[in-house]
């Protein structure tokens, strides 16, 4: 379920400034994101594994809260990422 190097520096190359652009806001809130999608997949097989769906849970306040914070510091960045990712809100 982890991200694998090579798809972790895609998603950094296509949101960050730079290769090693892993700290900005919109890195983190894409790597989450691609974790989530992966969590979320695997709780439709393992439906029973609460302990899966709690670090889901973990994962999707944390984006929140950069999202939130994005949104506070810079609307138009936010509003460019939740397209790009295919976000709701």
């Amino acid at each position: 379920m982890a991200l694998t190097k090579e798809r972790k520096a895609e998603i950094v190359k296509k949101f960050g400034k730079n290769e090693k652009d892993t700290g900005s806001v919109q890195v983190q809130v894409a790597l989450l994101t691609e974790q989530i999608s992966a969590l979320t997949a695997h709780l439709k097989a393992n439906h029973k594994d609460a302990h899966s769906k709690r670090s889901l849970m973990i994962l999707v306040g944390q984006r929140r809260s950069l999202l939130n914070y994005l949104l506070r510091t810079d609307r138009e960045a936010y509003l460019k990422l939740i397209v790009d990712l295919g976000l709701r809100k």
